[in-house]
């Protein structure tokens, strides 16, 4: 699949944003590639209890065709990167919110009593929408504005201003801490749902609100790696090259 070499100590996330492919081998192996991916294959082995070999053969292996080939996350520019993820993830998020709060209402209405987790779930929704509503504001008001006007000084030759928050490691560090959070949050309603398994009989709409959760955290998952793994590195290497001394 990659010509990385599993030998050296790299990280889960670097694996990832060398070759967003190795994405679903994680996934299968239950890892967390966004939030956890700043530990290495032997520490996210041996904190899971994985066979470390399994992984690596499993890495190791071509993907076989058909399939829809990786986008070159890593070789965009920092201002389409972001205008991605705005475009695409922030838009899904935003949409999908509202969506999945209805239908989870609607579940633990008419199923509360039977299944008393659904009220739970529809608890938790309504955490990872508060958590998420803001989280996505203070990136598209503060942290990605600030980012874009990097590339442009950049771009221009002009000299960088410091910005009110110092330095973008800041609010970098405090949407990586949300990530986590919302993360957190995520991992709580997998299990609540029994890994998004609708229980036998289940209705559709039911059935509808599992399907949406799953794939909710699929979305977040590559959402969160775009940034945490590919943004956010490339952004403070670029702000330390712009504010380096002559």
């Amino acid at each position: 699949m990659t010509n990385l070499e599993i030998t050296k100590p790299r990280t889960v996330g670097e694996w990832v944003a060398a070759d967003y492919r190795t994405a679903s081998i994680f996934r299968e192996f239950g890892i967390d590639f966004c939030c956890g991916g700043k530990r290495t294959l032997a520490e996210v082995c041996r904190q899971k209890g994985i066979d470390l070999a399994a992984l690596e053969q499993a890495l190791s292996e071509p993907k076989s065709g058909g399939e829809t080939p990786a986008l070159p996350f890593n070789e965009w520019d920092l201002p389409f990167l972001i205008d991605y993820i705005v475009n695409v993830h922030h838009r899904y998020v935003l949409d999908k919110l509202p969506q999945i709060e209805q239908y989870a209402d609607k579940v633990a209405t008419v199923h509360g009593e039977a299944h008393p987790e659904t009220r739970k779930i529809a608890g938790q929704w309504k955490a990872v929408s508060s958590e998420l509503t803001a989280h996505l504001q203070k990136e598209e008001r503060i942290l990605f504005p600030y980012l874009k006007e990097l590339c442009r000084v950049r771009d221009d030759k002009e000299a960088a201003a410091v910005p009110p928050f110092q330095t973008a490691a800041n609010p970098i560090r405090v949407m990586e801490a949300e990530h986590d959070a919302a993360g957190e949050l995520l991992h709580e309603l997998r299990r609540l749902s029994d890994d998004f398994t609708p229980p036998d009989g289940a209705c559709n709409t039911y059935r509808v609100l599992y399907a949406l959760l799953a794939e909710f955290e699929a979305d977040l998952h590559q959402h969160v790696h775009l940034e945490n793994n590919l943004l956010f590195p490339k952004a403070l290497a670029l702000e330390q090259e712009l504010f380096r001394k002559p």
